[in-house]
């Protein structure tokens, strides 16, 4: 299937040579009259994927009190920004709105601040805020300097990512080029020695495909000033692991997977998040990381299974097993439960946001110093 942005991708490496990976993934998602979200909603049964806060709204309600307990814990500032960065329908922050409207004071102080590129997702979720009314920003550089809680679910995973190759020569970067037919295809650069990949030559062997994701460092580096700062606390969830390691690239359609290269601007496209990397970001940023987490465990550690047995007392016949199929979805070690991680910042010197503990890496990583 040859789609407009697809056309337009083709006629740019026609003239200017093979794209890398990062400017495809980019263009695919945000061209601003062909993007993926630029154009549609893509969440839900329509839509071509389902995100946690969708399958039930005990997700965004414990991790809204798990953020509320963080801002006690700091004090109660009489002004806090409530941010969220690629919220799609704004379910997640209806729910921690929510949830949080228990907790006194908590909504009277909270600003709620949502980074939104796409107009069609601004939109929905001005409907579903329609009571809040929540101030949008392109940038999370654009936030107010005040005490910053935030939470980001499946935001990192759409930030565009390079890929390298190793081989004996150093480290080949993955392009998109032209094939027979101007279909699009994957080709290497020549290898080369890359200084921000040396430190995985202990750990992998030619053949191997490591990605970095210089816009998610900078976003939780951003995020890790801005606490470091001002106080705050952030909760990342997102698919992947401590370190990268192999080719994770991936496309969705209509909730199955398809080729990445066959419909530009037609499906999402994600990679996995590595972890590790965006713990040293906000540790040279000034703020504390915590452990690595399963989204699982951390749900569980924050109280979704009793949540979960107080709202099945209302429910019946399929309503309940729907019930009990969300929550065994969030946390289950076969579903989502292990799938999705999940790591927190915070100020140094604060208490852990709750469910977390500290990182033994972070604590090693100090010792060494």
């Amino acid at each position: 299937m040859v789609t407009p942005l697809g056309q337009i991708l083709a006629a740019r490496i026609a003239a200017a040579g093979p794209m890398p990976l990062a400017e495809y993934m980019l263009l695919c998602l945000l061209h601003p009259s062909h993007g993926y979200y630029t154009t549609r909603d893509p969440l839900g049964a329509a839509g071509d994927f389902i995100t946690a806060p969708e399958i039930s709204q005990m997700f965004g309600e414990v991790l809204g009190l798990a953020l509320a307990q963080a801002w006690l814990d700091q004090g109660a500032s009489q002004r806090i920004v409530l941010g969220e960065p690629g919220p799609g329908r704004a379910t997640l922050m209806a729910d921690i709105l929510h949830a949080t409207a228990r907790v006194p004071g908590f909504a009277a102080a909270a600003e709620v601040h949502l980074i939104e590129a796409s107009p069609a997702l601004r939109a929905v979720q001005a409907k579903k805020l329609a009571g809040v009314a929540p101030h949008w920003h392109e940038s999370l550089t654009d936030l107010p300097e005040a005490p910053l809680f935030l939470i980001a679910n499946e935001f990192l995973d759409a930030l565009p990512i390079r890929q390298f190759v190793r081989t004996d020569g150093g480290w080949a970067e993955r392009y998109i080029g032209l094939g027979a037919g101007e279909q699009l295809v994957f080709g290497l650069a020549p290898a080369q020695p890359i200084a921000a990949l040396a430190h995985r030559m202990g750990d992998t062997r030619p053949g191997d495909v490591v990605e970095t994701c210089a816009p998610a460092e900078a976003a939780v580096g951003e995020v890790a000033r801005h606490i470091a700062a001002h106080g705050g606390a952030a909760i990342f969830i997102d698919y992947g692991g401590w370190e990268s390691l192999g080719d994770t690239f991936q496309a969705m359609r209509a909730h199955k997977p398809c080729d990445p290269l066959a419909t530009p601007g037609e499906a999402d496209l994600t990679a996995h998040v590595a972890f590790a990397p965006l713990a040293r970001a906000a540790r040279a940023a000034g703020a504390a990381a915590t452990e690595l987490v399963a989204q699982g465990m951390l749900l569980e550690r924050l109280g979704i299974t009793e949540r979960a047995q107080r709202l099945a007392r209302g429910l019946s016949g399929a309503a309940l097993e729907n019930h009990i199929a969300a929550h065994r979805r969030l946390t289950h070690p076969q579903e989502m439960g292990n799938l999705f991680k999940t790591i927190a910042i915070h100020p140094v010197g604060a208490p852990l946001p709750p469910g977390f503990t500290s990182d033994q890496r972070e604590a090693d990583h100090a010792n060494d110093a």
